[in-house]
């Protein structure tokens, strides 16, 4: 699926794109942590019993996994921006709904309905790829891309104020309000992409995928409750690996997929969704383990006795640590490549970890391992977007950020599974009620630190070429450095004409550049005098590929020297160039 404009930044973005697309992703993500505050009370708020008022919980993450992805692909198709809009309306009304019922299924249906937000935050960063320069595009991913924690981080201490202190629906109404504001900042700083894949959407790819996921992260979210060796549970996951299956070999097979597997198996992009995995696991663990250990009352012998807002303020630093990790990824990875770091934020989350097991003891050690997770989480989330992008079209950035997202989601889903049931079945009966047990906690810090290891060999597999190659980040010291070094890159690369039968030029050619691996590496429209340019990431062999509507395509190999190369494309003569 290529793309239908040139690789480059489609539009000059004002400087409020990325804070306002930023905000739209911290405001998506506090719907996943929004409830955790008032959880162990929900079976009370809404008349019902534990295993039922879960589905508050798990519908929202249901949701999120499967509009993520969906919601990437059709940004890609209709505007992102357009989407982006679409996902933070359909979760205001959600939040709505759940602001204004204390019913069970009138509250599951509106956190179904803010979950669906989550697409926003691969959409965001499909935007930022497509209209910032370069120079600052790192950055700008990285604070995006660590959305999903900051907005979960920050939401803890502020949910707990507002739980404490008043009705608890009082949480979705300021839900609501927040993606309304977010919405108006969105229509008044975003301009639309003009980036666009071809092809149709995939509604069978779409509606396979749905299944799939449900069938596979149902059981997970909810296999302690069943039993995991239940007939439910079981059958659920082997009917999730049947129609996941049948979905693989449909998408295989379909000229504009839902999502390209060929690209999804590629080893960069592999490797990448399963570290994403093995993050999303080790950021969940600390969210669920540092609170409780908070809250639980000093009679314990561990427990730190304090109060719900205490201990959101404890947890806080680690979102507020990811935030501020954006700039110095930028400037690790500019010089580092995102391989180096993220198995650098892996290692550093590894250390939090095990450092963490022996920091338990005082409030102010809890704040000392949220900023070390914070700070190896924030580089590690940094360099997930930055690994896809580098490795798939522009026109499937999307997409491809979707199901990067989409992994996060099923390791959080994965973290929240084992996690609950390893403190379940260490925890004390005290009076009829289960009390989470220091041991516990430290058995979960040492899966988060298992997970991490994992996360870090699959780092060390990326390939080098993960790095990023002068082509596809700039180093510069000013703006002006920057568009001085981008002239120069054009000035090494392919410039001429598109040409039909008669020798007239043709305006609007799709022309787009194949590495030697097969994969692109630019693509641009000709103008109207038939013109374009490319700028190549070095010397070597390349294929120059063109087609317009009424002309043959054209693919043709050509030889880039190191400096400026002209390079005429006769639509009339496949195979040939002319002028070169």
């Amino acid at each position: 699926m290529p793309d239908t404009t040139t690789d480059q930044p489609t539009r000059r973005a004002g400087g409020a794109v990325v804070p306002v697309l930023a905000f739209a992703g911290i405001v998506v993500a506090v719907m996943q942590t929004l409830l955790v505050p008032v959880i162990k009370d929900l079976p009370q708020l809404l008349d019902t019993a534990p295993s039922n008022a879960t589905w508050v919980l798990t519908s929202t993450l249901l949701s999120g996994a499967v509009a993520t992805p969906i919601m990437g692909r059709l940004g890609d198709l209709y505007g992102k921006r357009r989407m982006l809009i679409l996902s933070l309306a359909v979760m205001v009304a959600g939040a709505l709904v759940s602001a204004v019922t204390s019913q069970l299924l009138v509250m599951i249906a509106g956190r179904t309905l803010q979950g669906f937000a989550m697409g926003a935050i691969p959409l965001g960063i499909g935007l930022m790829r497509d209209m910032l320069p370069r120079e600052k595009l790192g950055s700008a991913m990285a604070l995006m891309s660590s959305s999903i924690g900051v907005g979960g981080g920050l939401a803890l201490p502020a949910a707990a104020l507002v739980a404490q202190h008043t009705d608890w629906h009082a949480l979705f109404y300021g839900a609501a309000g927040l993606g309304a504001l977010a919405i108006v900042l969105t229509l008044l700083a975003v301009p639309e992409s003009p980036m666009r894949a071809e092809g149709s959407f995939d509604l069978p790819g779409a509606l396979g995928l749905s299944a799939g996921l449900v069938l596979l992260l149902l059981p997970i979210t909810k296999g302690s409750d069943w039993g995991w060796s239940s007939g439910t549970t079981l059958g659920l996951f082997a009917g999730a690996v049947v129609v996941l299956l049948l979905w693989g070999v449909y998408e295989l097979r379909v000229e504009a997929p839902l999502v390209d597997l060929r690209t999804t198996a590629r080893r960069e992009v592999l490797l990448t969704n399963l570290s994403s995995i093995m993050v999303g696991v080790s950021f969940y663990v600390v969210s669920l383990v540092l609170p409780q250990l908070l809250q639980l009352p000093t009679a314990t012998g561990y427990g730190l006795g304090r109060s719900m807002v205490v201990a959101g303020l404890c947890v806080a630093p680690l979102g507020l640590t990811m935030m501020f990790t954006a700039p110095v990824y930028a400037r690790l990875s500019t010089r580092y490549g995102p391989k180096v770091t993220l198995i650098t934020g892996l290692l550093i989350i590894a250390i939090g970890y095990g450092g963490g097991l022996g920091l338990m003891d005082a409030a102010w050690q809890t704040v000392v391992t949220s900023v070390v997770l914070g700070a190896g989480i924030g580089l590690a989330y940094s360099s997930l977007p930055a690994l896809i992008v580098g490795a798939v079209p522009a026109s499937e950035t999307g997409a491809a950020n979707g199901l990067n997202t989409l992994m996060r989601s099923i390791g959080t889903s994965v973290s929240s599974a084992v996690i609950g049931m390893v403190l379940a079945n260490t925890a004390n009966d005290v009076g009829g009620v289960a009390v989470p047990t220091m041991h516990g906690f430290r058995i979960s810090f040492l899966i988060a630190t298992a997970a991490v290891a994992v996360g870090l060999l699959l780092a060390l597999c990326l390939p080098k070429a993960a790095r990023p190659a002068r082509h596809t980040q700039l180093r510069a010291s000013s703006e002006e450095e920057a568009n001085l070094e981008r002239a120069e890159q054009v000035l090494r690369g392919f410039r001429g004409r598109v040409l039909d039968a008669g020798g007239a030029p043709v305006a609007r050619a799709k022309v787009t550049l194949i590495d030697p691996r097969g994969r692109q590496a630019g693509a641009t429209l000709s103008e109207a005098d038939g013109s374009y340019v490319l700028a190549v990431p070095g010397e070597g062999a390349y294929v120059l590929a063109a087609k317009a509507s009424g002309h043959g395509p054209l693919a043709s190999s050509v030889t880039h020297p190191g400096a400026e190369r002209a390079v005429d494309l006769d639509l009339s003569l496949p195979g040939e160039t002319v002028g070169a």
